[in-house]
This record gives C-alpha cells, sequence and structure tokens, in this order.
C-alpha cells in the first residue's frame, strides 16, 4: 500500500485499527512511534546491486491504554514526515513488535489496516542455482497423444 493510498483511507476514517492476517489485533492503545524512509542499498548473491526505498511506521503497545489514536493525528504526523524528510509517494511498511520487530506490508480491507507477512525471497534464482520449479500436470489432463502407450496402439 502507497502512503498516498493511506493518507485517502485516513482521510475518510472514523478509527484507526491494524490486524494481522490471522485475525490478531493489534490493541487498541498503539502508538506510531516512527514515520520515515528507509534505504537499503544491497548486492544480491547474483552480483547485482540493488537499492530499495520504503515507507516505514512503527506500531509500539504501551501501557497507556487509555490511549488512541485519531486518523487526523495520524495525517498530521504522516504531514510533517513528508515535510520535514521529504518523503514521497512510497510503499508503506510497518514495523510491529511480536516475538521480535517483525516486518510486514499492508493493505486496508474496508474497515481495517491489515499487517500483510512478508517473504525472503532470492532475487538472482537465475544465477545462484535454485532449481526451476517443475510444472505439475495432473493424469486427467493429458491426452492420448501426449503418451506413449495407448490402449490398442501395440507399445505395451
Amino acid at each position: 500500500m502507497k502512503l498516498s493510498e493511506i493518507k485517502s483511507t485516513l482521510a475518510t476514517a472514523e478509527a484507526v485499527n491494524f490486524i494481522l492476517e490471522n485475525g490478531t489485533k493489534v490493541p487498541d492503545h498503539f502508538h506510531v512511534t516512527e514515520v520515515g524512509v528507509i534505504t537499503k542499498h544491497f548486492i544480491d548473491c547474483g552480483g547485482t546491486v540493488r537499492d530499495e526505498k520504503v515507507a516505514n511506521f512503527q506500531l509500539w503497545n504501551a501501557n497507556d491504554t487509555d490511549h488512541r489514536l485519531k486518523p487526523q493525528k495520524l495525517l498530521n504526523i504522516i504531514a510533517l514526515s513528508e515535510k520535514v524528510l521529504g518523503i514521497d509517494d512510497l510503499e508503506v511498511e510497518v514495523e510491529y513488535q511480536a516475538d521480535t520487530i517483525g516486518k510486514y506490508g499492508l493493505r486496508f480491507n474496508g474497515q481495517d489496516f491489515v499487517l500483510t507477512n512478508k517473504q525472503t525471497d532470492c532475487l538472482a534464482s537465475d544465477s545462484c542455482g535454485i532449481p526451476a520449479e517443475k510444472r505439475k500436470i495432473k493424469l486427467v489432463e493429458l491426452t492420448p497423444e501426449a503418451n506413449c502407450c495407448t490402449p490398442g496402439g501395440g507399445c505395451c
């Protein structure tokens, strides 16, 4: 989800709620402790130099259970971050504390912001020896022409 999409959603939202993909709700008293830009400059296992840039929100739970972040307050935090840090309309990544700090993607389901699971991946699979996944075929999809032996064909 891009920063512009979050701002558009917040403009008409009555509340700011986050949930994990498994349905676990981020406690209502969360704080957005950071809005920023994360730049990653790296080389993949195939030798290609890469740059990635995302906007970052960090969610944090405190013991102030009466705290509720309102949509306008989050819009104000985003606007200040854009002005001071020069944040572009980037994809948003969310950091949230589970067993360790987790990094999540973000989508909106019509009511809540959903922290979507992210997966690692090899960016150079063609050059680091990862075999291509074999295509799976159902036997019912095989046509008689594809078989070397057909009933009455005399090959068996």
